[in-house]
Formats: structure tokens, C-alpha cells, sequence
């Protein structure tokens, strides 16, 4: 019996274990969708309320389960739409595969209705690989080498399938000229460097006295060895945002995040240090890492391409970061925990309680940071959270500790608007037993959230757990562009642009059959989490938040600051009163170079 080759495509990825597609109808892809209802809907069609949301879920789902998310489009438009959330994947080095659709081939090259040279605008997108199939023989080779440089590049690739090819008969290619047969599957392989570089970087880092260590998302399958290696060296560790989860932040010397949403025990270790070990990131921010000229530096990075940048380092070794770390260590001589490592615990612990105090801060009417600081404790032990960009990332990163098998990401490198709703959708499907939290701002939930309540809605009661809350920092505000404008710029914030209107989230989740609440009051914080935590269904609170408390990073001045507070009277005054006269004081002990009273009596 002959099939189609829209059945073999869906055939084909069910062989490479793809068990859920991402994806929008369209006429492109009418031959797929049919074939979807012959295979009886496996791999199973996931339907998004926008493409650009089923891209952000394939990504939410590849991050968190370690597989290839694979999503879907129609030709044109469809197709158009997917590219915000493949360019999240791509700079956030994560495995996806697009399969769109195409007008006939014998319109191509016509003017035809919805005609777009997909090939031209996916060429970056999908840079890795990317073609469209024009025969049935050019498959199984075009999906299997989609899926296997997906993988193997933690990237992003494409696959074109015009729609009237998608209702030819099949036919495998032959064992002839010019036809590439494929097959399925790919082994595993953990690369490791060469002797000679791993003695080279072990006489650094044997060298050094104050070692800081700095891991990514890379670093994440070597939690166990890179726990060794600091203990080995005496070393802090700092984390860039996209390895939050990699490395429990209960261990004493683990500092935190770092960059403009870090804390301040990583920005004052990374000031210190006189060595440098960065293990599987790719962290943009040179102003965060040592004086180019302060330490001697130590790179590893499974990809050779990603090697070298952002400092100057004295040994790359390119491989595995469990397997290049096993090597290295018994060479290692081990180090005193002397001053260094004390400074830096000591330091962390402080940072700990200055982020307990400012969520103690009062506020009109409620401290975001509070918020969110009142979740860290409630946290279930297996949660997936994710945050999604503005302010709302900047109180995940400092003030949700990770903790056992905990799990959180959020749009790293493109920090795009509105992936922080669909990523904890795509992780119940990936892990449909596990509790999933989002943070996000209301410009973002306006943006692509409260569309995609509707798809939480649709499948909630497929997943096991039902715990998925979305938690809306309500403030009315763009409010970290207004505060960059503030910082950055000394300008007051421009309301034509930065005003949002207050939108009754908590209610439109109960309209479409979901739980929700607004939280007004700071004593009803705590309460709602609870709440939420323990509903049968997915749960929106709406919490209504103070634009005025601001997202400060640790490396601002006194003086941006203090232009910031001024450029909110100057400009705001009708709401002047959200900067309080003890901003400047409230403030200064988050500020690096700034001495603080301790409880203990120390400085």
C-alpha cells in the first residue's frame, strides 16, 4: 500500500522519537494535516494560538527536556511567523526543527498568493541546514539530517515541503546514482581536548590564588565535577542567567548570577580574582569579568566556535564539560580555604539577606521583589520555572535560589518579549508530572501570554500534574526600558509608550476555565502562591506591583541612581510619590565599592 509523502514525514519523525509538534494549521500544510488524522495524530499536533507562541514552545520544550523540539507552519505568513522563536532557539543554542510549508511548485516564482522565498529567509535562521524538498526521494535524507544537525549543533534547521509535494505517492530513493539513502539515529560522543592543553590549563589554574569560576548552561551535565573542582581550587562560582539551574544555589560559594541582573558577591569576585575558569558559556558581558589584563584565564566549551570569545584566555580546551573536568582535576593541587573563599561566602550570605530586606521594603502597593522573594521558599523540589524578559527577569535571577532537580531559563541571548508563558507550556509537555511556574511581566502577558492561557486551557488535563501557575507582575509599566531610560539616558519615563493598560488577567483565566486571583495587598502574597500551588488547574495571579521599585544592577553608581530618582520627579509628577526620599539609602548596599552596616556589627 502506497502513503503519501506528508505520512512518511510524520512517520519519520515518530521513528526519531518526536513526540509532539508545535504548530498553526494553514493551506500550506494541508497535506500534513491530513496525514496527521491518518496517523491519528502522532507525533501529536500541539496547536498554539500564534506560530511565533509554537515556536516558543518547541524551544520551552527542548530546553527542559533535553530533546529536539520540532514545530510547524504554513507557508508565508505562517512561516514568517516562526522566525522570532527559531532565532531565540538559535542564540540560545538550542535543538529545533521547523517544518513549514510552500505554495505549489508550479507557482513558484509567479507572484503567487502567500509566496515568500523561504529558502532566503531562513538562510540564517537555519544556517546550519536548511532545504526544500522537491521529490520524495530527496526523504528520509532531508528530515534525518534535520533532526541529527539539530542535535548535534544545538541549533536550529529547517525543512521546506511545498504543498503539492506533500501529496505525492512516496518513493524511497534507490540504490542508484544520485540518490542518498539515510539512516536513523545518532550515537552519542563527548569530545575531550588533548593531553598537552589539559596540563597547560592546569598549570594556570594551579598558578592562580583567587580563582573564580564562571559556568553556563554547558555546564549543566557536570554539576558533580564542577562541585570537585571548586572545592579543589577554593573557588567561588558565578553563573550566567541560562545556567541558573546548573548549579544548586545552596552551596555557600555559589554566587549567583551575573550581568546586569546578577548580584553583587559576583560582580565584587569577578573584580578580585586573579584566575578565571569559564566552563560552557558563552556570557556576552566583558564589563562583568575581570580587567582584561587582571587574570590569567581558562575557557572550556564543547563548540569550537564559541572559543575565545568575550576575554582573552590563555588555554581553550574544547570538549565536554564532565568529561574535560575529569581530566583536569587530578592535576589539580588543592588550595587552602583560606580569605578568598571565606570573603566570598561571607559575601554571598550578606547578599542573601540584603535580597530579604528588600523584600521587606514597602511599596505602593506591593515590592515586586517581594513577590517573588516569597516564592523562593515555596518552591516544590522538581519545579520547571521560567521568566520571561524585562524586570520580571531581574527579581528570578536574584531572588529564586535553585535547589536539588529544580529546573528555570528564559530567552538568554535574544531576551526577546513573551517566550516566558509558552516555555512553561512546552516544558508540561515535557515533563507533564512536574509543577511549571512563569514569571512575567504584564506588557509580556498583553504581548503572547493571555492567548496562550487559551492553549494551557485546551490541554491542561492531558499533563499528570496539573500545577502550572502564571504569576503577572502587574506595575502598568514597560518598566525596565523605563528604568533604562532613567539610568541610562536621565530621561523621565515617556508614558505615550511606556503606559500599559491594567487588564483583569486573573479574571479572563477564570472565563476560560482556569484559576486565577489579584493580589492587592502585601499580606495576601504569600496566600495567593499558596493558592495557586495547590489549585487543580493552571492558575493566574495578578499581582499588582510598584513600577517605582527599580531593577538597579550591580555595577550602577550612586549617581545613576540618584539621575534616575530625579528624572522620575522631573518628568512624573503625578506619580512622584512611588520614589521614596530613602531611595538613595536603600539602595546603597547592593552598589559595588559601597560599605554597609551588618547585623553583626562588622562592616
Amino acid at each position: 500500500m502506497s502513503i503519501k509523502v506528508s505520512d512518511y514525514v510524520l512517520k519519520r519523525l515518530s521513528e526519531w522519537d518526536v513526540e509532539h509538534v508545535f504548530a498553526y494549521p494553514g493551506d500550506g500544510i494541508n497535506g500534513l494535516l491530513a496525514a496527521w488524522g491518518r496517523a491519528e495524530n502522532k507525533p501529536q499536533f500541539i496547536q498554539a494560538r500564534h506560530e511565533e507562541m509554537a515556536a516558543f514552545e518547541a524551544v520551552g520544550y527542548a530546553k527542559f527536556s533535553g530533546k529536539v523540539g520540532v514545530c510547524a507552519a504554513t507557508s508565508g505568513p505562517g512561516a514568517i511567523h516562526l522566525l522570532n522563536g527559531l532565532y531565540d532557539a538559535k542564540l540560545d543554542h538550542v535543538p529545533v526543527v521547523a517544518i513549514v510549508g510552500q505554495t505549489n511548485r508550479s507557482a513558484m516564482g509567479g507572484s503567487y498568493q502567500q509566496e515568500v522565498d523561504l529558502l532566503s529567509l531562513y538562510k540564517d535562521v537555519a544556517s546550519a541546514y536548511c532545504e526544500m524538498v522537491t521529490v520524495p526521494e530527496q526523504l528520509p535524507n532531508v528530515i534525518d539530517r534535520a533532526m541529527r544537525v539539530a542535535r548535534a549543533q544545538r541549533t536550529v534547521t529547517a525543512v521546506i515541503i511545498p504543498a503539492d509535494v506533500q501529496e505525492l505517492d512516496y518513493s524511497p530513493p534507490q540504490h542508484a546514482f544520485k540518490m542518498v539513502p539515510s539512516s536513523l539515529g545518532m550515537a552519542s560522543y563527548a569530545p575531550v581536548p588533548a593531553d598537552e592543553d589539559i596540563t597547560k590549563a592546569a598549570e594556570v589554574l594551579n598558578a592562580g590564588e583567587k580563582v573564580a569560576i564562571l559556568i553556563g548552561q554547558g555546564a549543566r551535565n557536570a554539576r558533580v565535577e564542577v562541585e570537585q573542582i571548586a572545592d579543589v581550587l577554593g573557588a567561588g562560582v558565578a553563573k550566567a542567567l541560562l545556567g541558573k539551574d546548573a548549579l544548586p544555589d545552596d552551596l555557600p560559594y555559589v554566587t549567583g548570577s551575573i550581568g546586569l541582573l546578577g548580584t553583587r558577591p559576583s560582580y565584587e569576585m569577578m573584580q578580585d580574582c586573579d584566575t578565571l575558569l569559564v566552563i560552557g558559556s558563552s556570557f556576552p558581558y566583558t564589563q562583568f569579568m575581570p580587567e582584561l589584563d587582571q587574570a590569567r584565564a581558562v575557557q572550556i566549551d564543547i563548540d569550537p566556535q564559541m572559543i575565545g570569545l568575550r576575554y582573552p584566555f590563555e588555554v581553550n580546551l574544547v570538549g565536554d564539560s564532565a568529561g574535560t573536568l575529569r581530566r583536569l582535576i587530578p592535576l589539580l593541587k588543592r588550595k587552602k580555604h583560606d580569605k578568598w573563599r571565606k570573603k566570598i561566602e561571607k559575601d554571598t550570605a550578606r547578599w542573601w539577606e540584603v535580597m530579604e530586606r528588600r523584600a521587606a521594603v514597602d511599596a505602593d502597593p506591593i515590592n515586586p521583589e517581594y513577590v517573588v522573594h516569597a516564592l523562593d521558599a515555596l518552591l516544590p523540589d522538581n519545579v520547571i520555572l521560567a521568566a520571561d524578559s524585562g524586570s520580571a527577569a531581574n527579581w528570578y535571577a536574584r531572588h529564586l535560589r535553585m535547589r536539588g532537580a529544580m529546573r528555570g531559563s528564559l530567552s538568554g541571548t535574544l531576551a526577546t518579549m513573551g517566550p516566558g508563558v509558552p516555555y512553561v507550556i512546552g516544558a508540561k509537555f515535557a515533563h507533564p508530572d512536574r509543577p511549571a511556574i512563569a514569571i512575567v511581566g504584564d506588557g509580556a502577558m498583553q504581548m503572547n501570554g493571555l492567548a496562550e492561557l487559551i492553549t494551557a486551557g485546551k490541554y491542561w488535563q492531558e499533563w499528570s500534574n496539573h500545577t502550572l501557575v502564571i504569576a503577572v507582575l502587574n506595575n502598568q509599566d514597560l518598566n525596565q526600558v523605563t528604568w533604562e531610560m532613567r539610568a541610562m539616558s536621565g530621561a523621565p519615563q515617556f508614558l505615550p509608550s511606556q503606559s500599559l493598560p491594567d487588564v483583569a488577567y486573573a479574571d479572563f483565566a477564570r472565563s476560560i476555565g482556569l484559576g486565577g486571583v489579584r493580589v492587592e495587598k502585601p499580606d495576601e502574597v504569600e496566600g495567593a502562591w499558596r493558592q495557586a500551588l495547590a489549585a487543580d488547574r493552571p492558575f493566574v495571579i495578578d499581582f499588582r506591583t510598584d513600577p517605582a521599585v527599580p531593577p538597579i544592577p550591580p555595577h550602577a553608581s550612586l549617581d545613576q541612581i540618584e539621575a534616575a530618582a530625579a528624572s522620575v520627579l522631573k518628568g512624573d509628577s503625578d506619580r512622584a510619590g512611588m520614589i521614596r526620599q530613602g531611595l538613595k539609602a536603600k539602595v546603597q548596599e547592593m552598589l559595588p565599592g559601597t560599605r554597609h552596616r551588618h547585623p553583626d556589627g562588622d562592616e
